[in-house]
């Protein structure tokens, strides 16, 4: 009878050959890797053994496209900043409707609820804010979302500028629609099932038009 086998008689398993692609390509499966693992387990357990993990490649083929786990992510943000604020942008419609205020901002909440379905990850971590997020990703966070109100204040502006009525201040209302915003997107990744999106867009159209009743 044949002794068994032992520890370093048994072949090791191997992680499956990643097979050669562009590094371009490489990167963004990389980033994607990153991303998943900071939604699923935070930042605190980002590695770049946890990424190679993800993506299902050696540690090897991590180093050889990012110098380190610093440079990934820094590349990660920069990607998901640029994504995430032009897809934003792209939720305002073009040239305000002055006549129906109201119709244009419901015609953005329903592009606002594609945006999320569209790339929930994204918006998880913008919206669905962390405590471990570090303090370069919260900051750019603030920055963007500052930058997106005040898109929202200059269109309020244009709004009132040729109504009468009581006195209405752009800067207040675009910190309360952008705040009301967010909200609704932290729900619809929690509780997507808890308001559909058509039925929120009608009542937002019903709640501005008393705001901004549409002229002719």
């Amino acid at each position: 009878m044949s002794a068994p086998a032992t520890s370093e008689d048994r072949p090791r398993k191997r992680r499956p050959y990643a097979p050669r692609v562009p590094i371009a390509e490489r990167r963004e499966q990389l980033l994607d890797a990153a991303l998943a693992v900071i939604v699923s387990d935070g930042y605190d357990r980002v590695s770049i053994d946890a990424i190679a993990k993800r993506a299902d490649v050696a540690r090897s083929v991590v180093y050889g496209a990012f110098e380190n786990l610093d440079a990934l992510l820094t590349a990660l943000l920069d990607r998901q900043q640029a994504r995430a604020f032009g897809r934003l942008l792209e939720t305002i419609p073009g040239t305000p409707d002055l006549r129906d205020p109201a119709a244009y901002v419901s015609e953005a909440v329903r592009r606002m609820s594609a945006m999320l379905r569209e790339d929930p990850d994204t918006w998880r971590l913008i919206l669905l804010t962390p405590g471990n997020m570090p303090t370069v990703v919260r900051d750019r966070i603030e920055a963007d979302r500052e930058r997106f109100r005040l898109r929202v204040e200059e269109w309020i502006s244009v709004v009132l500028a040729d109504r009468s009525g009581p006195a209405l201040d752009p800067q207040v209302l675009a910190h309360a629609l952008v705040a009301c915003a967010e909200h609704f997107g932290r729900i619809a990744l929690t509780d997507p099932g808890r308001f559909d999106p058509s039925h929120l867009v009608d009542q937002v159209q019903v709640i501005l038009g008393v705001i901004w009743p549409p002229t002719r």
